[in-house]
Protein backbone atom coordinates (compact mmCIF):
# COMPACT_ATOMS: atom_id res chain seq x y z
CA UNK A 1 0.00 0.00 0.00
CA UNK A 2 1.40 3.37 -0.97
CA UNK A 3 1.44 6.55 1.78
CA UNK A 4 -0.59 7.76 -1.05
CA UNK A 5 -3.53 5.65 -0.70
CA UNK A 6 -3.82 5.44 3.13
CA UNK A 7 -6.47 8.08 4.85
CA UNK A 8 -5.19 11.00 6.76
CA UNK A 9 -6.52 13.22 8.97
CA UNK A 10 -8.18 16.22 7.70
CA UNK A 11 -6.80 19.65 8.37
CA UNK A 12 -3.30 18.39 8.06
CA UNK A 13 -1.52 21.57 7.76
CA UNK A 14 -4.25 23.66 10.49
CA UNK A 15 -3.25 21.21 13.01
CA UNK A 16 0.73 21.86 11.89
CA UNK A 17 0.69 25.45 12.44
CA UNK A 18 -1.47 24.89 15.94
CA UNK A 19 0.88 22.48 17.21
CA UNK A 20 4.48 24.13 16.36
CA UNK A 21 2.22 27.55 18.17
CA UNK A 22 1.60 25.64 21.17
CA UNK A 23 5.01 23.94 21.49
CA UNK A 24 6.83 26.82 21.26
CA UNK A 25 4.70 28.44 23.54
CA UNK A 26 5.63 26.24 26.82
CA UNK A 27 7.38 27.42 29.69
CA UNK A 28 8.86 24.11 30.03
CA UNK A 29 10.72 23.36 26.66
CA UNK A 30 14.01 21.72 28.39
CA UNK A 31 14.25 17.50 29.29
CA UNK A 32 14.21 16.87 33.21
CA UNK A 33 14.87 13.07 33.66
CA UNK A 34 12.74 13.73 36.96
CA UNK A 35 9.61 14.03 34.18
CA UNK A 36 9.70 10.97 33.29
CA UNK A 37 8.84 7.12 34.23
CA UNK A 38 11.59 5.06 33.80
CA UNK A 39 9.87 1.75 34.16
CA UNK A 40 12.00 -1.62 34.71
CA UNK A 41 10.39 -4.86 34.62
CA UNK A 42 12.10 -7.58 34.54
CA UNK A 43 9.83 -10.69 31.94
CA UNK A 44 11.03 -14.51 31.60
CA UNK A 45 10.90 -16.22 28.76
CA UNK A 46 10.40 -19.97 27.75
CA UNK A 47 14.07 -21.44 26.89
CA UNK A 48 16.16 -18.04 26.77
CA UNK A 49 19.64 -19.07 26.44
CA UNK A 50 21.92 -18.21 29.58
CA UNK A 51 23.76 -15.70 27.04
CA UNK A 52 20.93 -13.54 27.13
CA UNK A 53 20.10 -13.36 30.42
CA UNK A 54 19.73 -10.01 31.99
CA UNK A 55 20.10 -8.75 28.42
CA UNK A 56 18.67 -5.30 29.04
CA UNK A 57 16.31 -3.75 25.99
CA UNK A 58 14.88 0.22 26.33
CA UNK A 59 12.24 1.20 24.40
CA UNK A 60 10.99 4.19 22.89
CA UNK A 61 7.37 5.27 21.95
CA UNK A 62 5.43 7.65 20.68
CA UNK A 63 8.01 10.78 20.32
CA UNK A 64 5.33 12.62 18.47
CA UNK A 65 8.01 15.32 17.78
CA UNK A 66 6.79 18.81 17.44
CA UNK A 67 3.61 18.29 18.89
CA UNK A 68 4.79 19.07 22.86
CA UNK A 69 8.33 17.64 22.16
CA UNK A 70 10.72 19.76 20.86
CA UNK A 71 13.95 18.90 19.07
CA UNK A 72 16.29 20.61 21.90
CA UNK A 73 14.20 18.11 24.38
CA UNK A 74 14.37 15.05 22.03
CA UNK A 75 18.23 15.70 21.77
CA UNK A 76 18.99 16.08 25.48
CA UNK A 77 16.46 12.96 26.01
CA UNK A 78 18.82 11.02 23.95
CA UNK A 79 21.57 12.01 25.82
CA UNK A 80 19.92 10.67 28.99
CA UNK A 81 19.29 7.82 27.34
CA UNK A 82 22.87 7.34 26.27
CA UNK A 83 23.49 6.72 30.06
CA UNK A 84 21.27 4.20 30.87
CA UNK A 85 23.22 0.93 29.42
CA UNK A 86 21.58 -0.98 27.30
CA UNK A 87 22.16 -3.93 25.23
CA UNK A 88 19.57 -3.32 22.46
CA UNK A 89 17.23 0.08 22.13
CA UNK A 90 13.52 -0.80 19.96
CA UNK A 91 11.50 2.16 18.91
CA UNK A 92 7.66 1.55 18.61
CA UNK A 93 6.71 4.19 16.16
CA UNK A 94 4.90 7.48 16.01
CA UNK A 95 8.41 9.46 15.62
CA UNK A 96 6.08 12.74 14.46
CA UNK A 97 2.17 13.78 14.56
CA UNK A 98 1.35 16.02 11.43
CA UNK A 99 4.31 18.17 10.83
CA UNK A 100 7.27 16.00 9.38
CA UNK A 101 9.61 18.54 7.25
CA UNK A 102 10.54 20.82 10.08
CA UNK A 103 11.56 18.14 12.68
CA UNK A 104 12.97 15.56 10.47
CA UNK A 105 16.62 16.59 10.49
CA UNK A 106 16.23 16.92 13.96
CA UNK A 107 14.88 12.85 14.19
CA UNK A 108 17.63 11.70 11.88
CA UNK A 109 20.03 13.54 14.42
CA UNK A 110 18.93 12.41 17.46
CA UNK A 111 18.64 8.71 16.04
CA UNK A 112 22.26 8.88 14.94
CA UNK A 113 23.80 9.51 18.29
CA UNK A 114 21.40 6.99 19.75
CA UNK A 115 24.00 4.53 21.00
CA UNK A 116 22.79 0.81 21.96
CA UNK A 117 25.62 -1.94 22.22
CA UNK A 118 24.26 -4.38 20.00
CA UNK A 119 21.55 -2.37 17.41
CA UNK A 120 18.92 -0.13 17.37
CA UNK A 121 15.89 -1.49 15.48
CA UNK A 122 12.17 0.04 15.04
CA UNK A 123 8.95 0.48 13.29
CA UNK A 124 6.21 2.82 11.89
CA UNK A 125 3.10 4.18 13.83
CA UNK A 126 0.10 4.91 12.18
CA UNK A 127 1.37 9.09 11.97
CA UNK A 128 4.39 8.26 10.62
CA UNK A 129 2.40 6.61 7.61
CA UNK A 130 0.30 10.20 7.61
CA UNK A 131 3.51 11.67 7.67
CA UNK A 132 5.70 10.14 4.99
CA UNK A 133 7.02 6.56 5.76
CA UNK A 134 9.54 6.29 2.85
CA UNK A 135 11.16 9.10 4.22
CA UNK A 136 11.52 7.53 7.56
CA UNK A 137 12.41 4.60 6.20
CA UNK A 138 15.06 6.58 4.92
CA UNK A 139 15.90 8.52 8.30
CA UNK A 140 16.36 4.76 10.14
CA UNK A 141 18.64 3.58 7.08
CA UNK A 142 20.71 6.99 7.65
CA UNK A 143 21.00 6.68 11.77
CA UNK A 144 21.95 3.29 11.75
CA UNK A 145 18.09 1.94 12.84
CA UNK A 146 17.37 -1.54 11.34
CA UNK A 147 13.67 -1.19 10.12
CA UNK A 148 11.73 -3.80 11.21
CA UNK A 149 8.33 -3.48 9.74
CA UNK A 150 7.13 -6.70 8.70
CA UNK A 151 10.69 -8.12 9.30
CA UNK A 152 13.04 -10.27 11.25
CA UNK A 153 16.39 -10.28 12.90
CA UNK A 154 17.78 -13.42 14.68
CA UNK A 155 20.62 -12.45 17.37
CA UNK A 156 23.42 -15.01 18.03
CA UNK A 157 25.18 -15.24 21.05
CA UNK A 158 27.86 -17.97 21.71
CA UNK A 159 25.35 -20.46 20.14
CA UNK A 160 21.97 -18.62 21.40
CA UNK A 161 19.16 -17.14 19.66
CA UNK A 162 16.98 -15.02 20.15
CA UNK A 163 14.48 -13.00 17.28
CA UNK A 164 13.83 -9.47 17.50
CA UNK A 165 10.76 -8.93 14.97
CA UNK A 166 8.75 -6.48 14.00
CA UNK A 167 5.17 -5.29 12.29
CA UNK A 168 4.13 -2.22 10.69
CA UNK A 169 1.19 -0.22 11.65
CA UNK A 170 -1.96 -2.34 11.09
CA UNK A 171 -3.99 0.79 12.11
CA UNK A 172 -3.57 1.54 8.10
CA UNK A 173 -3.34 -1.68 7.08
CA UNK A 174 0.42 -2.28 6.63
CA UNK A 175 0.50 -4.96 8.31
CA UNK A 176 1.92 -8.58 7.39
CA UNK A 177 2.45 -11.31 9.80
CA UNK A 178 2.62 -13.86 7.53
CA UNK A 179 6.00 -12.17 6.12
CA UNK A 180 6.58 -11.98 10.18
CA UNK A 181 6.65 -15.52 10.10
CA UNK A 182 8.18 -17.14 7.41
CA UNK A 183 11.18 -15.34 8.36
CA UNK A 184 11.10 -16.25 12.39
CA UNK A 185 13.85 -19.31 13.04
CA UNK A 186 11.86 -21.65 14.81
CA UNK A 187 12.04 -22.98 18.41
CA UNK A 188 13.41 -19.97 19.47
CA UNK A 189 12.86 -17.26 21.85
CA UNK A 190 10.91 -14.16 19.93
CA UNK A 191 9.64 -10.51 20.23
CA UNK A 192 7.85 -8.41 19.10
CA UNK A 193 7.55 -5.05 18.22
CA UNK A 194 4.22 -3.34 17.09
CA UNK A 195 2.85 0.10 17.81
CA UNK A 196 -0.35 -1.02 18.15
CA UNK A 197 -1.11 -2.82 21.34
CA UNK A 198 -4.21 -4.55 20.81
CA UNK A 199 -2.22 -6.37 17.67
CA UNK A 200 -1.33 -8.80 20.38
CA UNK A 201 -4.82 -10.50 19.98
CA UNK A 202 -3.83 -11.25 16.09
CA UNK A 203 -0.15 -12.15 17.41
CA UNK A 204 -0.52 -14.35 20.76
CA UNK A 205 -3.06 -16.54 18.52
CA UNK A 206 0.41 -17.65 16.64
CA UNK A 207 2.04 -18.86 20.08
CA UNK A 208 5.29 -17.57 18.42
CA UNK A 209 6.11 -14.81 20.00
CA UNK A 210 7.35 -14.82 23.69
CA UNK A 211 6.57 -11.23 24.40
CA UNK A 212 4.99 -7.97 22.12
CA UNK A 213 6.17 -4.60 23.26
CA UNK A 214 3.98 -1.73 21.94
CA UNK A 215 3.18 1.88 22.50
CA UNK A 216 0.07 3.97 20.40
CA UNK A 217 -2.08 4.60 23.71
CA UNK A 218 -0.41 6.70 25.76
CA UNK A 219 -1.41 5.28 28.69
CA UNK A 220 -4.66 6.99 27.86
CA UNK A 221 -3.12 10.21 29.36
CA UNK A 222 -4.82 9.91 32.33
CA UNK A 223 -4.51 6.76 35.12
CA UNK A 224 -7.00 5.90 37.55
CA UNK A 225 -4.80 5.51 41.03
CA UNK A 226 -4.81 2.09 42.52
CA UNK A 227 -6.64 0.62 39.28
CA UNK A 228 -3.65 1.36 37.17
CA UNK A 229 -5.39 1.32 34.06
CA UNK A 230 -7.16 4.48 31.90
CA UNK A 231 -10.64 4.81 31.00
CA UNK A 232 -9.60 6.41 27.90
CA UNK A 233 -9.06 4.23 25.22
CA UNK A 234 -8.76 4.73 21.54
CA UNK A 235 -8.80 2.90 18.08
CA UNK A 236 -6.29 -0.60 18.45
CA UNK A 237 -5.73 0.36 22.56
CA UNK A 238 -9.01 -0.72 24.02
CA UNK A 239 -7.65 -4.19 25.27
CA UNK A 240 -4.28 -3.26 26.63
CA UNK A 241 -3.95 0.34 26.71
CA UNK A 242 -1.36 0.54 29.76
CA UNK A 243 1.21 -1.47 31.04
CA UNK A 244 1.43 -6.00 31.83
CA UNK A 245 -0.63 -8.68 30.18
CA UNK A 246 -0.83 -12.25 29.41
CA UNK A 247 -2.47 -12.75 26.16
CA UNK A 248 -2.79 -16.65 25.44
CA UNK A 249 0.59 -17.99 25.70
CA UNK A 250 2.50 -14.42 25.44
CA UNK A 251 2.89 -11.36 27.36
CA UNK A 252 1.93 -8.06 26.05
CA UNK A 253 3.94 -4.66 27.53
CA UNK A 254 2.40 -1.64 26.23
CA UNK A 255 4.32 1.69 27.05
CA UNK A 256 2.88 4.94 27.98
CA UNK A 257 5.36 6.81 25.38
CA UNK A 258 7.01 10.29 25.38
CA UNK A 259 4.66 12.34 23.46
CA UNK A 260 1.12 13.17 23.44
CA UNK A 261 -0.88 13.78 20.36
CA UNK A 262 -3.63 17.17 20.55
CA UNK A 263 -3.99 17.75 24.40
CA UNK A 264 -0.49 17.93 26.40
CA UNK A 265 -2.37 17.03 29.51
CA UNK A 266 -1.03 13.82 31.48
CA UNK A 267 -2.48 13.08 34.49
CA UNK A 268 -1.08 10.28 36.74
CA UNK A 269 0.38 9.55 33.55
CA UNK A 270 4.18 10.46 33.63
CA UNK A 271 5.96 10.11 29.93
CA UNK A 272 7.65 7.01 29.58
CA UNK A 273 11.11 5.16 29.05
CA UNK A 274 11.12 1.62 29.65
CA UNK A 275 13.84 -1.37 29.89
CA UNK A 276 13.24 -4.68 29.85
CA UNK A 277 15.61 -7.29 31.32
CA UNK A 278 15.26 -10.59 29.90
CA UNK A 279 15.40 -13.70 32.10
CA UNK A 280 16.08 -17.43 31.39
CA UNK A 281 13.88 -19.60 33.34
CA UNK A 282 16.51 -22.96 32.18
CA UNK A 283 18.45 -23.90 34.65
CA UNK A 284 22.28 -23.18 35.08
CA UNK A 285 24.14 -26.86 35.13
CA UNK A 286 27.17 -26.72 37.62
CA UNK A 287 29.54 -28.54 36.66
CA UNK A 288 31.62 -30.52 39.69
CA UNK A 289 35.01 -31.30 39.67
Amino acid sequence: MKDDDIEKPRAMKVRQGIQDAMTYSLPDKKFNPKNIDLVEIDIELDNLGWNFHNYRILNIADIHLGQWINPEYLSELIDYVNTLNVDLVTLTGDYFSYNFEDYKKCLEQSLKKLAAKEGKFGVLGNHDHWMNADEIRDIFKRSGVVDLSNDVRTLEKNGDFLNICGVDSCTVCCDNLDKVLAKMKVDTPSILLAHEPDFAKESSQTDRFDLQISGHSHGGQFIVPKFETTPFRGPNSTKYPVGLYKVGNMIQYTSKGLGTNSFRIRINCKPEITIITLKTNKKQKIKIE
